[in-house]
């Protein structure tokens, strides 16, 4: 008769849980503004522990508030931590109520932590032969590790048994208390060794095994960090103590009296409904509906039963392939060897028709004793046909990436008919991430398998193709899977939004192959004027820094922070304008500019760093992005980062490149025409502030537009009370800063700040505008209103921005959400604007200017085409025209058309 093993004890750190969750999610909040990121965040990773370990009796533990033993060992024991946010601590009780009505204990003992009761538990389970599992993401606890001890993190799916703890820290679990007394912790104020890191303190324990070997040879090490050592000699046994998790702690009970009780479903029920956790409150209707009448209701999405294939045969692709051309819609999905389009070749390619099933079909796996695989070229050219009929419906994840990857090896991926990631954007652009973890998370409740589970971190991680087949099989269909299912869920909710399906359908989604295509085309630079850029950079950034030291009367590192502030305010006396959050003076780049108006060393400080960021960001990084195939850069246009419907882009980001500056102009300059044709920049005319005269419907705004005047000499003119031919530059310039500074709502402090005015002189300013345009003042007061009403703004096409803190208590919060909200719906007005005038303008181009013209870059409020110099008469015409057309606003929209061999002269 064999013997059952007894399944182990899972004690769940729930502290640790309840930060990690709160930083790791976005801000959700309910309808009535109570936030529930870290209520989803926790409870989501109980949840999946019990499906991971069933059977197992789980036990949750808290801190306690106040104070604990080592607080009177020590005064001083955490002391540096900040006071946990507002909107965290509004979210322990529910978690605590959640847990309760889930049935299992939870434990919140006065005057110890959690780790404590943890240790002590722990202790007692190993003492009667049962293991323990222990969920946990505080590294505290790995000295907790044993034969009979596991700690695993849900957040990152990992375990760590004793191997796992050597490979982490270096030192086995017997000596993790040595090594966190040796290297202390800031944020518990626990003291260690000066500058003793991580290495310094496994180098010390491989050689004396613990810690009181390690001070007895404290003489033995050489340097400064020597001293620092014999320095902390007295202190260190009291850092080993706090450093240690109590296993004795006294408590009233014992593990056989934590008994799991039967979940009460109805107080569940009430408490997912009270904190709107939709697919909860549908998994548990749809169980109370099976217990009357099981056949009523197919399975909620949570509990779907996977069944993935891997496919390693011909006959088997050939039955796969057949369905998929008969289905009416299916998931796709590749794996590639680099995250990085233009240099990505793929591995193997995955797909869904159903949910819970899903196959991938390996072809470039290459690792020592990887199976048989069917051959890559022949498994493309099957595929192909499939992959480019526009007719056969796709679903993908990102499906940009996608068919940039399938266009490195001859596939024209069309057919893109919904794409999960900005179906979730445009649904909510801020309920969460759009990566596939996060919307699985937050829509199916399901925590997925992480690339860094089977490919590990960091500079051992392995690439796609090195991954054992056993591992990467069943995770590459579940991304198929999880995006049919995605699907599934948003596209419903998607449907009954209205406007926000047209903003899908006729905006974001169009858009995917004309993003795919511009990054494909890349664009031209030149090296040699980067890299001369680059020189000349260097050699003005060392004379800043000569400047520097001579005004300051000392050499000193320009970078850091700690030799600025003892210059500014210990040496020259510099005011003190902000604190850190620990209390020293800042050094922020705000503060600096502040103390530049009277002080030269701040402005010098400010020349070197910001031609220091752009050495490092461009002139010195953008040669080297030139791709080798093409010779061009190829940058990455991002549809799901911005809240308001921008774009964004990395690798490089086009979008930061100043252009009020000569250095940033030069930037500009290596962007350059190929042989025979030119650049063409084609811009909107103060598109934000033409939005809002059409949005206030202002009289006196839309007046001015219609003349065609000149929209700041105009404010000028109404704020100033001159005659617009009157209006001086100073006076246009500060209208300006009014017109752009009220559409981001802007006070009259930040405008006196902007203008370098008193308070009461901006607030006079502001008063006049409105006076002059009474339109922008009450629709100001409308849209602040509405978005306190319903929790978001919109554009004027229908996209909606949510801004959960608009009615927060905290009143900074508020008051920056309705900033937010004044200017949100011009800002993505604009952004859809252009996103429709690339549609039209590639349409256009591709259906009658293929040879002529082609869209390549996409910066603000600006497309970048390169013209054949025969054509630009026509192309600049057309382009105006179309791009004017987009929209139709009140007022009419201004393009202009410059052109150059490079994007300054263009521009």
């Amino acid at each position: 008769m064999t013997e059952t093993k007894t399944p182990p004890v899972v004690l769940v750190d729930g502290s640790s849980y309840l930060f990690r969750a709160y930083h790791a999610l976005p801000p959700l909040t309910t309808s009535k503004n109570h936030p529930t990121g870290a209520i989803k965040g926790v409870i989501s990773m109980i949840r999946k522990l019990e499906q991971d370990f069933p059977g197992s009796k789980m036990v949750v533990v808290f801190d306690a508030k106040g104070k604990t033993f080592r607080h009177e060992i020590y005064e001083q024991y955490k002391a540096n931590r900040p006071p946990m946010p507002e909107d965290l601590g509004v979210q322990i009780q529910p978690i605590h109520d959640i847990v309760r009505a889930m049935g299992l204990p939870l434990l919140i003992e006065e005057g110890v932590e959690a780790d404590d009761v943890i240790g002590t538990l722990a202790h007692e389970a190993t003492s009667k032969g049962i293991d323990v599992v222990i969920s946990t993401g505080d590294k505290d606890m790995a000295q907790l590790v044993s034969d009979h001890v596991t700690l695993i993190n849900t957040m990152t799916d990992t375990r760590m048994d004793r191997e796992g703890v050597v490979e982490k820290f270096g030192v086995k679990p017997e000596q993790i208390i040595d090594y966190l007394a040796l290297v202390g912790d800031k944020v518990d104020n626990i003291p260690g060794v000066n500058k003793c890191g991580p290495k310094t303190a496994v180098k010390w324990l491989q050689t004396w095994n613990n810690l009181d070997e390690v001070i007895e040879h404290a003489d033995e090490v050489k340097g400064k960090i020597g001293e620092y050592l014999r320095e902390a000699a007295d202190t260190l046994p009291l850092s080993y103590e706090l450093a240690t998790i109590r296993t004795d702690v006294s408590l009233n009970f014992g593990l056989e009296d934590l008994q799991l009780r039967e979940q009460d479903d109805d107080e569940l029920l009430e408490l997912f409904k009270e904190y709107e956790f939709k697919t909860w409150i549908a998994e548990l209707e749809s169980d109370e509906q099976k217990d009357t009448n099981p056949a009523s209701e197919s399975p909620a999405p949570s509990q779907v039963e996977s069944q993935y294939t891997i496919v390693t045969d011909q006959a088997e692709l050939d039955q796969w392939l057949k369905r998929l051309k008969q289905a009416d819609l299916f998931a796709f999905d590749t794996e590639t060897t680099s995250l990085r389009y233009m240099d990505a070749e793929l591995v193997g390619l995955s797909f869904a028709i159903e949910p819970g099933e899903a196959a991938y079909v390996p072809f470039g796996h290459d690792y020592m004793g990887a199976p048989e695989q069917l051959d890559r070229e022949a498994v493309l050219d099957q595929f192909k046909p499939l992959l480019e009929d526009p007719k056969a419906a796709k679903v993908g994840q990102n499906l940009k990436y996608d068919k940039n990857v399938l266009a490195n090896h001859d596939i024209d991926l069309q057919g893109i008919a919904e794409d999960t990631m900005l179906e979730s954007y445009v649904l909510n652009s801020v309920a969460s991430r759009h990566n596939m973890d996060a919307l699985a998370l937050e829509y199916l409740g399901e925590q997925t398998t992480s690339f860094e589970s089977i490919a590990g971190k960091g500079a051992k991680q392995l690439t796609f193709n090195q991954i054992d087949l056993a591992q990467a099989g069943p995770y590459a269909a579940e991304d198929a899977d999880i995006t049919l299912r995605l699907h599934q869920v948003l596209r419903p909710r998607l449907a009954k939004t209205g406007r926000l399906k047209d903003v899908y359908e006729n905006i974001d989604l169009p858009l995917v192959p004309v993003l795919s295509r511009m990054e494909q085309r890349g664009a031209m630079i030149s090296a040699s004027t980067l890299r001369q850029h680059s020189q000349e950079l260097a050699e003005r950034m060392a004379e800043l820094e000569k400047e520097a030291h001579d005004e300051a009367g000392e050499t000193f590192n320009l970078g850091s922070p700690k030799q600025l502030q003892a210059i500014f305010y210990e040496k020259m006396g510099l005011p003190v304008i902000k604190k850190t959050p620990k209390g020293a003076p800042s050094t922020a780049e705000p503060v600096l500019q502040e103390l530049a108006h009277e002080h030269r060393l701040p402005h010098l400080i400010l020349e070197h760093r910001s031609l220091s960021k752009l050495k490092s960001t461009y002139t010195d990084t953008l040669p080297e992005l030139i791709h080798h195939r093409t010779g061009r850069i190829h940058t990455s246009y991002h549809q799901a980062v911005t809240a308001t419907g921008r774009l964004s882009s990395s690798e490089p980001n086009l979008q930061n490149i100043p252009i009020r500056t000569e250095q940033g102009r030069r930037i500009r300059q290596a962007f350059i025409a190929p042989e025979g044709f030119k650049l063409v920049a084609a811009d909107y005319s103060q598109i934000e502030l033409r939005i809002m005269a059409h949005l206030s419907g202002d009289k006196g705004l839309l007046r001015a537009f219609e003349k065609g005047e000149d929209i700041h000499k105009a404010t000028a003119a109404e704020v100033f009370g001159v005659g617009v031919d009157e209006v001086s530059s100073d006076q246009r310039r500060s209208a300006k800063a009014i017109n752009f500074g009220l559409i981001y709502g802007m006070s009259a402090f930040g405008l006196s700040r902007q203008l370098d005015v008193g308070r009461n002189q901006a607030q006079e300013y502001i008063d006049r505008y409105f006076e002059r345009y009474p339109g922008v003042l009450k629709y100001m007061d409308s849209i602040r209103k509405q978005a306190h009403d319903d929790g978001y703004v919109e554009t004027l096409f229908g996209r909606r921005l949510y801004l959960p803190e608009i009615n927060a208590r905290n009143k900074q919060l508020q008051q920056a959400a309705e900033r937010t909200a004044i200017n949100a719906p011009m800002q993505g007005t604009a952004a859809d604007i252009i996103k429709l005038a690339m549609l039209s303008v590639e349409d256009w181009l591709t259906t009658n200017h293929a040879d002529d013209a082609r869209m390549i870059m996409q910066v603000h409020d600006e497309l970048i085409l390169e013209v054949k110099e025969s054509a630009l008469d026509t192309i600049c015409k057309g382009l105006e025209s179309r791009m004017s057309a987009a929209a139709k606003l009140d007022v009419p929209l201004l393009v202009e058309a410059g052109i150059g061999n490079n994007w300054d002269e263009a521009h």
